[in-house]
């Protein structure tokens, strides 16, 4: 299967990187390399762009894709350690479109979707870490409740819990097919008719969130990555949660006012100085693309600039 990749809001992410000849930057979700495609294009021969992905498909799809370009250089990894993975470089800008792929939900035998009946993985990176199975069937009913509530924003957050408890007692879950069926006997019949969207959906965000482990390192991340930045080079973030929206909003916001002194202290003795601004608030898609990629739907943009003094 190909890696196909539409990327969202791209026209809004090249307005805000604005990247140019000889410029460095790095796409911390390479995914297919759909944005990293059209910001080495902008760049010509002389730019470089590190492509981070914890998803050895994705590197392959991307390398084959972006070979033309002599400054594309793949990196097996985790953006979160983007200073361990990228250690000396300067950034004008970087790129995180967070979340799941598009080729991650339409591959079955990953484990992402729920529309597929396949084996429980929505591991990110395959070669290591626990699986989606593993961790339903280990994972305490207190614990399983606080994901479903953290991550997915489920309401029926206890009454899944519980029923996970009682199904998995009887045996172990396998498959996805097996997790929706455990949604499907905890929440009713009539509320499951009146959801929007498919009432599995927000506890497979919980457990691949819980699995991949995306939200706990998300705001030193995003530091790090400020950090890496040229003076007035930014950094753009997607997201597709609120969850994950939130966080981004709030580091962006602690990183433009760092000051920890009381409110009506007279003058700052803290010492911390902001590290740049946010730009703009969130940017959402456009009509026509709206149109034209539903997973656009759900995207949010923010960016940050660096201040232009070290």
């Amino acid at each position: 299967m190909a890696f196909h990749h539409i990327p969202v809001l791209l026209n809004e992410v090249l307005e805000a990187l604005n990247p140019q000849p000889g410029e460095v930057y790095a796409d911390g979700t390479l995914g297919g390399g759909g944005h990293s495609g059209e910001i080495l294009k902008r760049m010509g021969e002389t730019g470089t762009l590190y492509g981070i992905d914890r998803d050895e498909a994705a590197i392959a799809a991307a390398t084959e894709r972006l070979k033309i370009y002599p400054g594309f250089h793949a990196v097996h990894g985790n953006f979160h350690d983007v200073k361990e993975l990228l250690q000396g470089v300067r950034l004008n800008g970087g790129l995180l479109d967070l979340g799941v792929s598009s080729f991650q939900l339409d591959t079955p035998d990953r484990g992402f979707s729920y529309h597929e009946d396949a084996p429980l993985d929505m591991r990110m990176d395959t070669s290591r870490g626990m699986t989606a199975a593993e961790y339903v069937n280990t994972v305490s009913e207190r614990d399983f409740c606080q994901a479903l509530r953290d991550y997915g924003d489920e309401k029926w957050a206890a009454r899944i819990a519980q029923i996970l408890m009682e199904k998995r007692a009887q045996k172990p879950l396998k498959t996805t097919a097996d997790l929706v069926a455990v949604v499907d006997a905890a929440i009713p019949k009539a509320v499951r008719r009146k959801d929007e969207g498919h009432p599995a959906r927000r506890t497979f965000q919980a457990v691949r969130i819980a699995v991949n482990d995306e939200l706990a390192p998300l705001e030193k991340a995003l530091n790090d990555w400020v950090d890496m930045l040229v003076p007035g080079g930014r950094l753009c973030v997607i997201t597709f949660h609120s969850i994950e929206d939130r966080i981004v909003k709030q580091a962006f916001r602690k990183m433009q006012n760092p000051c920890t002194c009381p409110p009506k202290a007279p003058i700052c003795i803290c010492g911390k100085k902001p590290l740049g601004k946010a730009i703009g608030g969130a940017i959402k898609a456009g009509e026509d693309e709206l149109n034209e990629n539903s997973r656009a739907h759900s995207a949010t943009l923010r960016v940050f600039e660096k201040r232009t003094e070290e």
